[in-house]
């Protein structure tokens, strides 16, 4: 085995979820990540833990069978819920044998399917859980890489020092944190405005994602306005939407379309009234994430990028006095930040062309 897979597998257990003896472990995954399980359990026979595997949601060919044939009547399965009820710690492990498995799936059908299991989510999120990445063949190719050069590029943004990944994002927190408002602008598409006051900012250095390497928040709920365009791609429902341009008011999309796909983008965002609103604003802090994969675990990561999320917000990032958006939903889209753009954090420049104003080279 790869030494890279045992030392991914022990920053999960050491590392991102921190695994003690007696946990109950669910670990998610296709058999195409196996080597990735095996070194798992190796070391979660050492921490005393107890394993089991599933595949609900990375078994794609079975869910494929299962929406197709389905009416989209769905309830939600006791014998699930009790699974996650029970679970000490979730493992979810990308790995795809076809990325586009879900691609013939009728759109209502998979809404609702989102829709209905929205509490089956919410349990799995209220334990601790983390989601990470094997470097499948089928990735790869989606990412235009060869297979080693794609397992290059996941080791190298996992397998690294994340106590100085947490230090350096720590001082983004400690402006993003105590702020009222914040402002995109990029190019001449990009101009919105929201309010993040009294929502706490995270700082990702790989706990709940591996790998980490952002800063995040949840605006306030109505305090949107104005209008984006994601000029990154974003892969959903085994469609790629590329070109996607909303327009808030009120913290609400009023507007949108996309230059690929619209229909997949329309279908998220009218999945119920939450799907309109964003639940996150991140900053992408993770250089070593140097290039686009079609993959939001690690796109959403990349230095000289921001992320908004319509849908779900995560209730870390939601203060107590705050509305929480609630959605069956979360959909992460990136904007380039490196070329004619800014982030302002209560009328202050803090990036300008994607470095940030604690770095070397702010203002050339």
């Amino acid at each position: 085995m790869d030494p890279r897979i045992r030392e991914h597998a022990r920053i999960l257990v050491d590392h991102s979820a921190g695994i003690e003896a007696g946990d109950d472990v669910v670990i998610d995954a296709d058999p195409v990540a196996d080597d990735l399980v095996v070194a798992l359990h190796e070391e979660l026979a050492d921490a005393g833990a107890n394993p089991i595997v599933v595949r609900e949601r990375f078994g794609k060919r079975f869910r494929r069978a299962y929406l197709r044939n389905h009416d989209g009547d769905f309830d939600v399965p006791d014998h699930e819920m009790a699974l996650w009820e029970a679970m000490d710690c979730y493992v979810a492990i990308r790995g795809d044998q076809n990325v586009v498995e879900e691609s013939d799936v009728d759109g209502d059908v998979q809404t609702a399917y989102e829709r209905a299991r929205q509490p089956l989510l919410e349990e799995r999120l209220g334990k601790t859980w983390v989601l990470t990445q094997y470097p499948a063949a089928a990735n790869a190719q989606l990412a235009e890489m060869s297979t080693e050069a794609y397992e290059n590029f996941v080791w190298d943004a996992v397998n690294k020092d994340w106590d100085a990944v947490r230090e350096h994002q720590q001082q983004m927190v400690e402006i993003l944190d105590p702020a009222d408002e914040v402002r995109i602008r990029s190019g001449d598409r990009t101009d919105v405005r929201m309010s993040v006051a009294g929502n706490p900012t995270l700082n990702d250095y790989g706990e709940n994602n591996m790998p980490g390497g952002e800063v995040f928040t949840a605006p306030v709920v109505d305090s949107v306005e104005g209008e984006v365009y994601f000029d990154k791609p974003v892969y959903q429902r085994g469609h790629e939407i590329t070109g996607a341009h909303l327009t808030f008011e009120e913290g609400e999309a009023v507007d949108w379309s996309a230059e690929k796909n619209e229909d997949v983008l329309d279908a998220i965002l009218t999945t119920d009234d939450g799907a309109r609103r964003l639940g996150e604003l991140g900053i992408g802090m993770n250089r070593d994430i140097d290039r686009f994969t079609y993959n939001m675990l690690f796109d959403e990561k990349m230095g000289d990028t921001v992320h908004m999320a319509v849908g779900r917000a995560y209730g870390a990032t939601v203060g107590e006095e705050n509305e929480r958006n609630d959605s069956a939903v979360h959909v992460d889209m990136i904007v380039d930040m490196s070329e004619d753009s800014v982030i302002e954090v209560d009328g202050e420049v803090v990036q300008r062309n994607g470095t940030f104003v604690f770095e070397e080279g702010y203002g050339e």
